[in-house]
């Protein structure tokens, strides 16, 4: 759980954010005081089967309380110079625990809000409890409906149908043809008023600063009145087509199954205790969010909440930390099926659609990845009859097809190395383009991406032999690879490994990439050369939010991560801090340590500083994409990135073994 105490304080209006998700890549987010400063905030953002894709139903709800002839409200909204209400001081704290909830006082009266999503339901719960509410006072609610796509913005038209369909305190709505309607409905007696407004010119901070478009229109039906006793509680359902029934009931049972998910993390956490046992457990609710079942029925990880929908490579980096170390190895296994399908000429895919079907094969680091993933399944689950049924058969795919040679020039060469790649392509993780060339220059050997093709090797052989089959290569191979990975590699200036050799030639940059040379079941140095690429990059990179891409010694070092979309590609990989890197950094760690306990205890105090400063930050009760390079390293992009999750709870992981 996540508390923050906002009572006699002025920084409720602070750009924290909180999320909320249903389970089929829809979600609800905005900031603590309900003050939308993104296009991707939204109050129903549903992910549709048809028309497919994420989008904005209902984008927010303009709700108070009125009593004693004086209006408080819950929400708040910024037009050109000004915001309303000016000033927005009964919120005295937020919760993230099962669900969101705000908690508000007015003089004696306490009204506390919260939001959730029932598992399996294409609807949504809001929930007012309020006490000691004045005779005559009641709830008012604005619905404002967007009803467009999540990467959009609305505006007046004369498409929207303002119509509507009385129900039972409620009504029906369905604004534009080929869209699916929406119902609103409260558990307690309601009145509908029409007015079919619409409010105009909302803008979006956040938007605008990242160079995007930013103001929007919102469309508003008409206002619900609820009458209110003194000690009452209102539910407002939101849902598709159809109104939900007996939400008291839904809320119910929906807090129920969240309790035992809960009891469950609870006895994963064992062992551990006070804050470390705390910031675990909110890794563990905060990693549920992304297992999903997209609309047509299949099981993926999205990426990043609020704008990615599911990615190859970071479903495959994600799926141990997020399943296979959580205890949640059947969802983990279905997905890791999912992906398998669909591997072509070696390849998986990049990215999927939001139903799940398959696109742009262009990443050679998955089919690398793949292997470490099958990896961290059979570490935990020790199956060796799960992994030749299941995925031994792409494995050896993928091998068979890198060695004959692939797309994107994918091949290898007379020492062994893997090749792949142009000046035109970006394959690898690094793969940010400004003006359609990559910012950050990878073709031809990566480094990780031979330190996962030995590894990739390594383990294959490993399992021909259990499964007595012949190995994927010759005797020789595997050795050859390694002496030529050391001496192509090594950087003796900086006494760690150069992150490209493309035509003789090795790129010095100093990168996190090179870790993976040491993190991995299978490695391709000594003893010395782990230590030494462990102590270049812990000095050069880590941050205490996690590593940057690039040393700040280097020319090309880009310290902020901000501005338009052109400026923050050119820093995305040149200097920004990645989370999710410290799950590599901190194996290495623990591996080339000669104190192992020690070097554990380090990386506990290191965590705790981490979550504790930044878990109530930014996108609350979860972990952003990216830092700034340089001090004090503000988050950025997604305010709940996958990867940045999994490794930090697969890091906590390998730390409670200890």
């Amino acid at each position: 759980m996540v508390k923050i105490d906002l009572a006699g304080r002025e920084d409720s209006t602070l750009p924290r954010e909180w999320l909320e998700t249903d389970g089929r890549g829809g979600y609800a987010s905005s900031t603590l005081s309900n003050l939308h400063t993104r296009k991707y905030h939204g109050l129903f953002v549903a992910n549709l089967e048809k028309p497919e894709g994420r989008y904005v139903l209902l984008s927010k709800l303009e709700d108070s309380l009125i009593a004693d002839e004086k209006e408080s409200f819950f929400s708040s909204h910024l037009y050109p110079g000004l915001l309303f209400p000016p000033a927005q001081t009964s919120l005295a704290g937020v919760a993230i625990d099962h669900f969101p909830s705000f908690t508000y006082r007015i003089g004696t009266l306490t009204v506390k809000k919260s939001i959730l999503f029932p598992a399996g339901k294409s609807a949504l719960l809001v929930r007012y409890d309020v006490e000691k509410c004045p005779r005559g006072g009641f709830l008012r609610l604005k619905p404002l409906f967007a009803f467009r796509g999540c990467h959009e913005l609305s505006h007046e038209n004369g498409y929207l149908r303002n119509k509507f369909e009385l129900i039972t305190n409620g009504f029906r709505i369905a604004p534009y043809e080929g869209m699916p309607a929406v119902v609103l409905k409260t558990s307690r007696g309601s009145s509908f008023t029409a007015s079919g407004v619409w409010y105009k010119h909302f803008q979006y901070t956040e938007e605008l600063n990242r160079g995007f478009a930013g103001d929007e229109d919102l469309f508003m039906p008409g206002i619900i009145d609820i009458p209110l006793e003194r000690k009452c509680t209102v539910i407002l359902s939101v849902s598709l087509e159809k109104p939900l029934k007996n939400s008291p009931a839904l809320w119910q049972t929906e807090t129920v199954r969240r309790g035992r998910e809960r009891t469950l993390d609870k006895k994963h956490a064992s062992g551990l205790k006070g804050e470390d046992r705390e910031l675990y457990l909110t890794l563990l609710q905060a990693g549920r969010q992304f297992l999903i079942t997209t609309s047509a029925g299949k099981p993926a990880i999205i990426a990043g909440y609020p704008w990615f929908d599911s990615w190859g490579r970071d479903t495959l980096i994600s799926l141990p930390g997020i399943c296979f170390h959580t205890g949640r190895l059947e969802a983990g296994i279905d997905v890791l099926n999912e992906i398998s399908r669909h591997e072509k000429d070696g390849f998986l895919p990049n990215f999927f659609s939001a139903d799940g079907t398959p696109g742009a094969y262009n990443t050679v680091d998955s089919s690398l990845l793949y292997f470490w993933t099958v990896q961290e399944l059979l570490r935990v689950t020790r199956d060796t009859e799960l992994i030749r049924i299941n995925f031994w058969p792409v494995m050896k795919r993928i091998i068979r097809s890198f060695i004959e040679g692939s797309r994107f020039g994918t091949g290898v060469d007379n020492s062994g190395l893997l090749h792949a790649g142009n000046p035109e392509t970006a394959l690898t993780w690094m793969d940010a383009m400004v003006d359609n060339k990559p910012v950050t220059s990878r073709h031809g050997c990566p480094v990780e991406i031979n330190a996962l093709w030995y590894n990739a090797l390594c383990f294959s052989r490993e399992l021909a032999a259990k499964f007595g089959e012949p190995d994927l290569v010759d005797p020789g191979f595997i050795p050859h690879l390694r002496t030529a990975f050391q001496e192509t590699y090594w950087n003796r200036e900086e006494d760690c490994l150069g992150d490209v050799w493309n035509d003789g030639v090795l790129d010095l940059s100093i990168r996190p990439n090179q870790l993976f040379a040491v993190s991995l079941p299978f490695s391709p140095l000594d003893k010395e050369e782990q230590k030494a690429v462990v102590k270049t990059v812990r000095e050069h990179l880590l941050t205490p939010f996690g590593l940057r891409t690039l040393s700040p010694s280097d020319h090309e070092y880009r310290g902020r991560y901000r501005g338009n979309p052109a400026e923050r590609d050119r820093a995305y990989h040149q200097g920004t801090v990645w989370p999710w890197l410290l799950g590599i950094f901190g194996e290495s760690a623990i591996i080339v340590a000669s104190d192992k306990e020690r070097e554990k205890e380090n990386l506990r105090k290191y965590l705790r500083t981490f979550l504790g400063k930044h878990l109530p930050d930014a996108g609350i009760g979860s972990v952003s994409e990216v830092f700034d390079g340089n001090d004090p390293h503000n988050p950025g992009g997604c305010i709940a990135q996958a990867w940045s999750i999994a490794e930090l709870t697969r890091l906590c992981a390998l730390l409670k073994e200890g």
